[in-house]
């Protein structure tokens, strides 16, 4: 195949079987990483980009600025450099050390928030950066992809398409929730063109997407610390929030099995084992696997962060990792 611009280089129609957390069902997941940028969050960054275009709020030279924990920024720095426009990320200290630097090699600048919200995490500190920012500067062009509709768009035309006319009679969907732009898009797909289909929506424990007890999570992507406007636009049947440890364990596990995987398809799939039971014989399951595991080098999968993080001794957690790899 042979591409006229990096942006086309979106795979939408990717799933590998997997086989050992559901022995008595089928297991398929929706691998986003292999398209540019790495994640699936290029979808919806091109999509929001397109709309700002086809309304003449975007022209080459124009600012683009937004909050991200990293994969949109990612995309959004792609898109941004092959685009001509600049770019602003603001971002908090939780971002990966990968995600940083790969989002300044595509040029793009990196404004860094320090200080926690009245929740506990940094999501209100990020948005009211940005805020104030475009106050100073109203030749900025705030993406704002926590309201921004085409957010779920992208999700409702190509995710979850792609999903439906690959399992025509799929039983199940689990997907994480962050922004809830795939969770928004897919729900909303499946309930108008193919209601017998169960959603299943996973958060991470601390996170008050959905309401409950904000707490402290370490691990980008999934969760928020404030409800993000646009997932009043999401339905599921099911909601399960899984404990940080238990998505470092899954990740482990799926390493040793050759499938290295970041922390937001290792909740999902955390999600996907505390449902089974609940889940018939036969029955065909698709989760979303959001990106790969190669940025989580040095953190998920490093004996140094654990330690640092989820307080366990250096001898503890090099026998994690020896015991999953």
């Amino acid at each position: 195949m042979i591409f006229k611009s990096p942006l086309d280089c979106v795979f939408d129609d990717l799933f590998v079987e997997e086989n050992t957390l559901l022995p008595h069902a089928n297991l398929f997941l929706k691998m986003e990483g292999f398209s540019i940028g790495g994640s699936i969050k290029i979808k919806p960054a091109l999509k929001m980009i397109s709309r700002l275009e086809l309304q003449g709020k975007l022209k080459k030279g124009s600012k683009v600025i937004e909050s991200s924990s990293g994969n949109l920024g990612i995309a959004l720095s792609i898109i941004c450099a092959a685009k001509g426009y600049e770019f602003i990320c603001v971002v908090d200290p939780n971002i990966l050390p990968s995600s940083e630097r790969l989002i300044r090699a595509y040029g793009a600048k990196i404004i860094k928030v320090k200080n926690k919200d009245a929740n506990g995490g940094f999501l209100n500190s990020r948005i009211a950066k940005i805020r104030a920012l475009c106050q100073q500067d109203e030749s900025l062009v705030w993406i704002n992809q926590y309201e921004n509709i085409d957010n779920i768009e992208a999700h409702y035309l190509y995710t979850a398409k792609s999903i439906a006319g690959q399992f025509p009679n799929l039983d199940y969907i689990f997907v994480g929730a962050g922004t809830t732009g795939t969770l928004g898009g897919i729900s909303q797909f499946f309930k108008k063109n193919m209601p017998q289909t169960k959603i299943i929506a996973v958060d991470s424990v601390g996170s008050i997407t959905f309401g409950g007890i904000s707490g402290k999570r370490k691990i980008p992507g999934l969760g928020a610390s404030k409800e993000p406007p646009i997932s009043r636009l999401s339905y599921f049947d099911g909601l399960i929030r899984i404990e940080e440890q238990d998505t470092l364990d899954m990740c482990h596990q799926l390493a040793s099995r050759g499938l290295l995987v970041g922390g937001s398809t290792g909740t999902v799939l955390c999600g996907v084992k505390a449902y089974a039971d609940q889940i018939p014989v036969g029955a065909t399951v698709v989760a979303i696997s959001p990106d790969h595991g190669e940025r989580y080098l040095n953190t998920i999968y490093s004996p140094e962060w654990l330690d640092e993080h989820f307080s366990i001794n250096n001898a503890d957690s090099e026998q994690l990792l020896q015991e999953n790899f």
